[in-house]
Protein backbone atom coordinates (compact mmCIF):
# COMPACT_ATOMS: atom_id res chain seq x y z
CA UNK A 1 0.00 0.00 0.00
CA UNK A 2 2.65 2.49 1.04
CA UNK A 3 4.52 1.53 -2.26
CA UNK A 4 2.28 1.97 -4.45
CA UNK A 5 2.26 5.66 -3.10
CA UNK A 6 5.50 6.13 -2.81
CA UNK A 7 5.84 5.85 -6.41
CA UNK A 8 2.89 8.75 -7.30
CA UNK A 9 3.57 12.29 -7.47
CA UNK A 10 2.30 14.16 -3.99
CA UNK A 11 -1.96 13.86 -4.34
CA UNK A 12 -5.22 14.62 -2.58
CA UNK A 13 -6.34 11.54 -1.07
CA UNK A 14 -9.53 10.93 0.60
CA UNK A 15 -9.94 8.36 3.29
CA UNK A 16 -13.06 7.05 5.57
CA UNK A 17 -12.72 7.89 9.34
CA UNK A 18 -12.80 4.10 9.83
CA UNK A 19 -10.33 2.18 12.11
CA UNK A 20 -6.33 2.89 11.03
CA UNK A 21 -7.20 5.52 8.66
CA UNK A 22 -5.36 7.85 11.62
CA UNK A 23 -2.62 5.58 11.23
CA UNK A 24 -2.28 5.48 7.55
CA UNK A 25 -3.05 9.56 7.14
CA UNK A 26 0.17 10.33 9.07
CA UNK A 27 2.11 7.59 6.73
CA UNK A 28 0.96 9.09 3.36
CA UNK A 29 1.34 12.51 4.88
CA UNK A 30 4.93 11.93 5.32
CA UNK A 31 5.10 10.82 1.78
CA UNK A 32 4.17 14.53 1.10
CA UNK A 33 0.22 13.63 0.05
CA UNK A 34 -2.14 16.15 0.75
CA UNK A 35 -4.70 13.65 2.97
CA UNK A 36 -8.28 14.03 3.91
CA UNK A 37 -10.36 12.26 6.35
CA UNK A 38 -14.03 12.42 5.84
CA UNK A 39 -16.66 11.15 8.48
CA UNK A 40 -18.79 7.95 6.92
CA UNK A 41 -21.56 9.77 7.48
CA UNK A 42 -20.81 12.40 5.29
CA UNK A 43 -19.49 10.10 2.62
CA UNK A 44 -22.79 8.04 2.87
CA UNK A 45 -24.71 11.04 1.55
CA UNK A 46 -22.71 10.05 -2.09
CA UNK A 47 -23.63 6.08 -1.76
CA UNK A 48 -26.35 5.84 -4.59
CA UNK A 49 -27.64 2.64 -5.48
CA UNK A 50 -26.21 -0.71 -4.22
CA UNK A 51 -23.13 -0.98 -1.53
CA UNK A 52 -20.19 -1.92 -3.24
CA UNK A 53 -16.32 -1.31 -2.96
CA UNK A 54 -16.70 0.39 -6.32
CA UNK A 55 -19.53 2.06 -5.20
CA UNK A 56 -18.29 3.02 -2.21
CA UNK A 57 -15.17 4.23 -3.73
CA UNK A 58 -17.13 6.79 -6.28
CA UNK A 59 -18.92 7.99 -2.96
CA UNK A 60 -15.30 9.12 -1.30
CA UNK A 61 -13.96 10.49 -4.62
CA UNK A 62 -17.21 12.78 -5.27
CA UNK A 63 -17.07 13.36 -1.30
CA UNK A 64 -13.52 14.84 -0.79
CA UNK A 65 -14.57 17.57 -3.79
CA UNK A 66 -16.73 19.27 -1.70
CA UNK A 67 -16.96 21.28 1.19
CA UNK A 68 -17.17 19.96 4.01
CA UNK A 69 -15.79 19.36 7.69
CA UNK A 70 -12.87 16.88 7.20
CA UNK A 71 -11.64 14.88 10.65
CA UNK A 72 -8.23 16.18 11.82
CA UNK A 73 -5.32 13.92 11.44
CA UNK A 74 -3.95 13.09 15.02
CA UNK A 75 -0.98 12.64 16.31
CA UNK A 76 0.36 9.32 17.64
CA UNK A 77 0.59 10.89 21.19
CA UNK A 78 -3.12 12.45 21.37
CA UNK A 79 -4.01 9.12 19.83
CA UNK A 80 -2.42 6.99 22.70
CA UNK A 81 -4.36 9.45 25.07
CA UNK A 82 -7.74 8.74 23.68
CA UNK A 83 -6.53 5.05 23.63
CA UNK A 84 -6.00 5.19 27.40
CA UNK A 85 -9.23 6.93 27.88
CA UNK A 86 -11.12 3.86 26.12
CA UNK A 87 -9.06 1.11 28.41
CA UNK A 88 -9.87 3.45 31.65
CA UNK A 89 -13.95 3.73 30.39
CA UNK A 90 -13.95 0.00 29.67
CA UNK A 91 -12.55 -0.69 33.28
CA UNK A 92 -14.91 1.26 34.99
CA UNK A 93 -18.03 -0.63 32.87
CA UNK A 94 -16.06 -3.93 33.91
CA UNK A 95 -16.20 -2.78 37.38
CA UNK A 96 -19.82 -1.78 37.61
CA UNK A 97 -20.90 -5.27 36.12
CA UNK A 98 -18.45 -6.59 38.97
CA UNK A 99 -20.35 -5.51 41.98
CA UNK A 100 -23.99 -5.41 39.98
CA UNK A 101 -23.62 -9.33 39.75
CA UNK A 102 -22.11 -9.37 43.26
CA UNK A 103 -25.04 -7.63 44.75
CA UNK A 104 -27.76 -9.55 42.55
CA UNK A 105 -25.77 -13.18 44.08
CA UNK A 106 -26.12 -11.74 47.69
CA UNK A 107 -29.60 -10.71 46.83
CA UNK A 108 -30.71 -14.26 45.77
CA UNK A 109 -29.39 -15.38 49.90
CA UNK A 110 -31.13 -13.05 51.99
CA UNK A 111 -28.20 -10.60 52.36
CA UNK A 112 -29.66 -6.93 50.36
CA UNK A 113 -26.83 -4.42 50.33
CA UNK A 114 -27.41 -0.56 49.65
CA UNK A 115 -26.04 0.92 46.30
CA UNK A 116 -23.57 2.74 46.91
CA UNK A 117 -19.73 2.03 46.88
CA UNK A 118 -18.81 2.91 50.16
CA UNK A 119 -21.93 0.80 51.69
CA UNK A 120 -20.45 -2.47 50.18
CA UNK A 121 -16.97 -1.75 51.11
CA UNK A 122 -18.46 -1.49 54.77
CA UNK A 123 -20.63 -4.38 54.55
CA UNK A 124 -18.88 -7.22 52.51
CA UNK A 125 -16.26 -8.84 54.79
CA UNK A 126 -19.46 -9.09 57.51
CA UNK A 127 -21.77 -11.08 54.57
CA UNK A 128 -19.09 -13.28 53.21
CA UNK A 129 -18.29 -14.02 56.82
CA UNK A 130 -22.35 -14.89 57.51
CA UNK A 131 -22.77 -16.75 54.05
CA UNK A 132 -19.83 -18.93 55.03
CA UNK A 133 -21.70 -20.47 57.65
CA UNK A 134 -24.47 -22.04 55.64
CA UNK A 135 -23.36 -21.74 51.53
CA UNK A 136 -20.83 -24.22 50.21
CA UNK A 137 -17.00 -23.05 50.48
CA UNK A 138 -16.65 -23.47 46.76
CA UNK A 139 -19.43 -20.84 46.15
CA UNK A 140 -17.64 -18.28 49.30
CA UNK A 141 -14.38 -18.85 47.79
CA UNK A 142 -15.75 -17.65 44.36
CA UNK A 143 -17.50 -14.27 45.55
CA UNK A 144 -14.14 -13.41 47.35
CA UNK A 145 -12.11 -14.23 44.08
CA UNK A 146 -14.61 -11.34 42.56
CA UNK A 147 -14.72 -9.21 45.45
CA UNK A 148 -10.65 -9.36 45.06
CA UNK A 149 -11.36 -8.32 41.19
CA UNK A 150 -12.65 -5.52 42.20
CA UNK A 151 -10.33 -4.00 43.95
CA UNK A 152 -7.28 -4.68 41.84
CA UNK A 153 -9.47 -3.05 38.45
CA UNK A 154 -9.00 0.11 41.17
CA UNK A 155 -5.27 0.10 41.38
CA UNK A 156 -5.68 -0.54 37.46
CA UNK A 157 -7.89 2.45 36.88
CA UNK A 158 -5.77 4.41 39.74
CA UNK A 159 -2.37 3.48 37.70
CA UNK A 160 -4.45 4.90 34.23
CA UNK A 161 -5.31 8.24 36.13
CA UNK A 162 -1.83 8.67 37.36
CA UNK A 163 -0.35 7.98 33.60
CA UNK A 164 -2.76 11.01 32.46
CA UNK A 165 -2.27 13.19 35.12
CA UNK A 166 1.56 13.33 34.29
CA UNK A 167 0.87 13.71 30.32
CA UNK A 168 -1.59 16.69 31.66
CA UNK A 169 1.62 18.41 33.57
CA UNK A 170 4.00 18.01 30.34
CA UNK A 171 1.04 19.66 27.79
CA UNK A 172 1.12 23.50 28.11
CA UNK A 173 -2.74 22.97 26.60
CA UNK A 174 -3.92 20.55 29.00
CA UNK A 175 -2.73 22.29 32.18
CA UNK A 176 -4.45 25.83 31.40
CA UNK A 177 -7.83 23.99 30.45
CA UNK A 178 -7.92 21.56 33.42
CA UNK A 179 -7.57 25.07 35.28
CA UNK A 180 -11.29 25.88 33.85
CA UNK A 181 -13.82 25.29 37.11
CA UNK A 182 -15.99 21.72 35.81
CA UNK A 183 -13.04 20.39 33.33
CA UNK A 184 -10.38 18.11 35.39
CA UNK A 185 -7.88 15.40 34.61
CA UNK A 186 -10.26 13.52 32.35
CA UNK A 187 -11.97 16.20 30.29
CA UNK A 188 -8.89 18.32 29.54
CA UNK A 189 -6.87 15.45 28.34
CA UNK A 190 -9.44 14.04 26.17
CA UNK A 191 -10.75 17.38 24.93
CA UNK A 192 -7.35 18.24 23.51
CA UNK A 193 -6.88 14.44 21.88
CA UNK A 194 -9.96 14.75 20.56
CA UNK A 195 -9.57 17.77 19.49
CA UNK A 196 -6.68 17.50 17.87
CA UNK A 197 -5.83 20.92 16.03
CA UNK A 198 -8.07 23.50 17.38
CA UNK A 199 -7.45 25.82 13.94
CA UNK A 200 -9.62 22.50 12.15
CA UNK A 201 -12.46 24.35 14.21
CA UNK A 202 -13.70 27.81 13.36
CA UNK A 203 -14.96 29.09 16.19
CA UNK A 204 -15.76 27.39 19.97
CA UNK A 205 -19.48 26.91 18.01
CA UNK A 206 -18.53 24.44 15.74
CA UNK A 207 -16.46 22.33 18.22
CA UNK A 208 -19.53 22.53 20.28
CA UNK A 209 -21.63 21.34 16.96
CA UNK A 210 -19.14 18.97 16.99
CA UNK A 211 -19.59 17.14 20.08
CA UNK A 212 -23.35 17.31 19.61
CA UNK A 213 -23.74 19.83 22.40
CA UNK A 214 -26.66 21.96 20.02
CA UNK A 215 -29.99 21.65 19.21
CA UNK A 216 -30.68 19.10 16.36
CA UNK A 217 -32.67 21.22 13.74
CA UNK A 218 -35.38 20.33 11.11
CA UNK A 219 -36.65 23.20 8.80
CA UNK A 220 -38.70 23.37 5.99
CA UNK A 221 -40.12 26.69 3.46
CA UNK A 222 -37.71 29.28 6.15
CA UNK A 223 -39.34 28.12 8.96
CA UNK A 224 -36.62 26.22 11.32
CA UNK A 225 -38.07 23.63 14.07
CA UNK A 226 -35.09 23.35 17.48
CA UNK A 227 -35.38 19.88 19.35
CA UNK A 228 -33.29 18.46 21.70
CA UNK A 229 -29.36 18.03 21.44
CA UNK A 230 -28.19 16.59 18.55
CA UNK A 231 -25.50 14.09 20.34
CA UNK A 232 -23.56 13.70 17.29
CA UNK A 233 -19.76 13.21 17.91
CA UNK A 234 -17.68 12.26 20.43
CA UNK A 235 -20.16 10.80 23.26
CA UNK A 236 -17.17 10.22 25.40
CA UNK A 237 -16.38 13.58 25.20
CA UNK A 238 -19.95 15.06 25.60
CA UNK A 239 -20.52 12.99 28.65
CA UNK A 240 -17.72 14.75 30.53
CA UNK A 241 -18.35 17.68 29.74
CA UNK A 242 -21.99 17.44 30.59
CA UNK A 243 -20.89 15.80 34.21
CA UNK A 244 -18.48 18.57 34.85
CA UNK A 245 -21.33 21.14 34.49
CA UNK A 246 -23.44 19.26 36.76
CA UNK A 247 -21.18 18.73 39.02
CA UNK A 248 -20.37 23.03 38.71
CA UNK A 249 -24.28 23.54 39.32
CA UNK A 250 -23.60 21.07 42.60
CA UNK A 251 -20.97 22.54 43.94
CA UNK A 252 -20.25 25.95 43.16
CA UNK A 253 -20.74 28.95 45.56
CA UNK A 254 -21.10 31.48 42.79
CA UNK A 255 -21.88 29.78 39.44
CA UNK A 256 -21.93 33.55 38.16
CA UNK A 257 -24.90 35.77 37.07
CA UNK A 258 -25.60 34.00 33.25
CA UNK A 259 -26.04 30.68 34.95
CA UNK A 260 -28.51 32.33 37.69
CA UNK A 261 -30.31 34.29 35.25
CA UNK A 262 -30.64 30.36 32.75
CA UNK A 263 -31.89 28.81 36.10
CA UNK A 264 -34.71 31.55 36.35
CA UNK A 265 -36.18 31.00 33.14
CA UNK A 266 -35.46 27.06 31.99
CA UNK A 267 -35.90 23.34 33.36
CA UNK A 268 -32.42 22.20 35.03
CA UNK A 269 -30.99 19.60 32.21
CA UNK A 270 -31.20 22.51 30.16
CA UNK A 271 -29.17 24.37 31.96
CA UNK A 272 -26.70 21.90 32.68
CA UNK A 273 -26.13 21.38 28.76
CA UNK A 274 -26.06 24.97 28.56
CA UNK A 275 -23.23 25.39 30.66
CA UNK A 276 -21.71 22.28 28.79
CA UNK A 277 -21.85 24.07 25.69
CA UNK A 278 -20.02 26.77 27.29
CA UNK A 279 -17.53 24.95 28.69
CA UNK A 280 -16.55 23.46 25.40
CA UNK A 281 -16.40 27.15 23.52
CA UNK A 282 -13.90 28.26 26.44
CA UNK A 283 -11.88 25.04 25.75
CA UNK A 284 -11.50 25.67 21.80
Amino acid sequence: FLQYFANRPPCLIGMEACGGAQHWARELTKLGHQVRLLSPRFVKAFNIGNKSDAADARAIWLAVQQPGKQVAVKTETQQAVLAMHRVREQLVKMRTMQINALRGLMTEYGEVMGRSRATLEREMPGTLQRLAERLPEMLIDTLRERWSEVARMDEQIARIEQRLRVWLKQDRNCSAIAEIPGVGLLTATAAVATMADPKSFRSGREFAAFIGLVPRQSGSGGKVNLFGISKRGDSYLRTLLTHGARCVLANAKDPGPWVEQLKKRRPANVVVIALANKLARIIW
